[in-house]
């Protein structure tokens, strides 16, 4: 019963180098996700959406009407699309199969 603590073989350096090297890239990958808070002078460089003193107007006031109309029928346009692919889908998934 008189083992030391910790034997001195190679393999004790290359799992402490390991654990070290596995810390070591968690914390680098952490670090590296993390979002960077901008500064005001840097403000103006993001987008309205990402900013954080964007207005929540949905409207968005600086829009030309007719960009604002084209937009509208665009997506009219978009949703009366989807919703014919998707009838078009259940018709073919569910209704010929009876």
């Amino acid at each position: 019963m008189n083992q030391p603590a910790m034997t001195a073989n190679s393999g004790d350096i290359l799992y402490c180098m390991r654990v070290t090297m596995f810390v070591t890239l968690l914390c680098l990958g952490y670090e590296l996700s993390r979002p960077i808070p901008t500064i005001d002078e840097e403000r103006y460089f993001l987008l309205s959406s990402t900013n954080e003193t964007a207005s929540q107007d949905k409207e968005w006031p600086d829009l030309p009407s007719w960009q604002r109309m084209a937009s509208e029928k665009a997506i009219e346009r978009y949703a009366a699309t989807q919703e014919k692919k998707w009838r078009r889908w259940n018709e073919a998934m569910f209704e010929r199969s009876a």
